[in-house]
Formats: structure tokens, sequence, C-alpha cells
């Protein structure tokens, strides 16, 4: 198996024991105790980074902010592993554009599982284009009025400016685009976007969405919510 993970955090006992587990598993793990020193690796050429939060210097919410700034990084999965356990800390790691969230202590076979879901999750995205959810070629671009999603390079652009998406947001217009003037419950949408994952609230939901809107400006009302539905893209505005 040629998946490399990269695991950032500066508790020697934590990243031991991750190691020792993700490598039994027959993944290629490369560990650093900072985000100073993760930022001097080939990030691009990992899989999933697993990302302490509560570190020294710049921790993981700013580290994360760096890589989706980066557009040779901004579509890694990160997964952050750490003690902060409020409802706040894990809304503030997914709008930042985290895949996931794990609290410390865990159970390294809970990590395990999240780790193959999101692997998993991660292929199903580079595979998308081919799934039978596209309502169009894979190599086709699409097109509302001047919304324009390029599926190769992985970009959004409205009125010739790219808008900078993160690759939860992106897989969700994508997907709704593809799919126009139809209703998708949010458990499809997680089953459509996250694979089978378990660990995907309904709310996450709501809050990419909510997020999404304000990236797109006024093709935001576009997207539309179904009151004991769910979410779509209407390409006819409701009067």
């Amino acid at each position: 198996m040629n998946t490399k993970i990269l695991i950032v955090d500066d508790e020697e006992s934590i990243c031991e024991i991750l190691q020792y587990n993700l490598e039994l598993e027959g993944y290629s793990v490369t560990v650093v105790s900072s985000a100073e020193q993760a930022l001097k690796q080939d990030i691009k050429s990992f899989s999933l980074i697993i990302l302490d939060i509560m570190m020294k210097n710049m921790n993981g919410f700013e580290f994360a902010k760096k890589l989706k700034s980066n557009t040779e990084t901004e579509f890694t999965p990160i997964m952050f592993c750490s003690a902060l356990n409020s409802e706040d800390a894990r809304i503030k790691g997914l709008n930042i554009g985290g895949d996931d969230y794990i609290t410390k202590p865990f159970r390294i076979r809970e990590v395990l599982a999240r780790v193959r879901s999101l692997l998993r999750r991660s292929q199903m995205v580079q595979r998308f284009s081919q799934t039978d959810t596209a309502a169009v070629d894979d190599s086709t671009d699409i097109e509302f009025k001047s919304l324009y999603i390029h599926r190769k390079n992985k970009q959004c652009i409205i009125d010739n400016e790219p808008v900078r998406l993160t690759k939860t947001e992106f897989e969700l217009l994508q997907f709704f685009l593809s799919n126009p003037n139809c209703i998708y419950t949010r458990k499809e949408i997680i089953a459509k976007i996250w694979g089978r994952n378990d660990d995907v609230t309904e709310r996450a939901i709501d809050t990419n969405i909510t997020r999404l809107r304000k990236k797109i400006g006024d093709y935001g009302k576009y997207l539309t919510t179904r009151l004991g539905y769910g979410y779509g893209f209407q390409t006819q505005l409701e009067k």
C-alpha cells in the first residue's frame, strides 16, 4: 500500500501509538512535532494529515488554514485529533476545512476505522466524475450562467473570478450542479459525498451548505432547502 499519512502532534506518546498501529495497517507514516516541521515536508504527497490543535507557535487551526489557502494542498484531507472536545472546537475545525475531528483520549480501533473511511471518501472524490451521479460526461465542465465547475482542476469560477472552496464545499457544489432540480436528504448527501461514514452528522451538512451559499454569492439562492426533506440546486428560482 503506497498511502502516506502525516502525523503532526507534539505529544510523543500519542504519535508512537498512532504510528505503530497505522504502520501495522500498511500505511507509510511520517511524524513531526510541530506545524513548522510539517511545512518542510512535501505535504501534497500525503493522502491524509492527522493534526493536533494545541501546539506551540503555530497551532493546528492556523496550520490547516495555511494548507487550505494553498492550491497544492487545499484538497489534502485533514483529520483533527485534539483534547479540545467542545462543539465550538469541532465546528471551527470543520469550518476551516477539516474532514474529520476525533478527541483525545481515543480508542485506536475507532481512529483506524475513521482513517479507512476518510481515505475511501478521498478516493471516491477522485473517481467522482465516473460515478452514476454525474449528469454529464466526466470530461465535461459544468456551466450554469456565469458559474463554472472545472472538473479536472477542481476549480469553481464565477463571473470569470475563481472562488476558493474547501474540498467538501467543492464536492457539494459539483454534486448539486451535476444533479439539478433534485432534492436530496441529508443522509443521501452524506452517502454521496462522504460515503459510508456514521461519524458525519447532519449538522455538518447544514454548516457546509450555509458556508457554500455565502461563498457563491448570488448563486446561493439557487441552493434550495426543502424543510423536512433536504437540499438541492434549482435552475429556476421560485416566485
